[in-house]
């Protein structure tokens, strides 16, 4: 799986989560070098999702929503960093319109994926 890298490189220290965020982004980029499906860039999200969840849900200093903004903000910068190599040169043109109404998409989705990740990662 495309995420199995990513998650070993992000939790294999123990680190603060913009750390551990900036880490799998960072790895997320090599595993994608050579192309990326949607399909794929999903299951970096969720992984994401589910790493920042677990290591933010412990922090006292911050809100809930200060918390959400948090992982959001990784996820965009995922899709900034990685979301380009999951496009075929052929639909670039299309790509270059609609990035932008798909980014605001995969945050709309990000958003509501936290609201039902939450329960799941305290329960583990």
């Amino acid at each position: 799986m495309i995420a199995d890298a990513p998650v070993a490189v992000a939790t294999a220290m123990s680190m603060s989560p913009l750390d551990k965020a900036k880490a799998f982004v960072l790895a997320a980029q090599s595993a994608a070098a050579d192309g990326l499906t949607w399909r794929e860039f999903g299951e970096l999200m969720v992984a994401l999702l589910r790493l920042l969840i677990e290591a933010i849900d412990a922090a006292p200093m911050m809100s809930g929503q200060e918390k959400k903004a948090f992982v959001l903000d990784a996820v965009g910068r995922l899709f900034d960093a990685v979301a380009d190599r999951a496009v075929p040169m052929a639909a670039w043109p299309l790509w270059m319109i609609a990035r932008p109404a798909i980014r605001s998409l995969v945050l709309a989705l990000a958003s509501g994926a936290i609201e039902q990740l939450l329960p799941l990662v305290r329960l583990s």
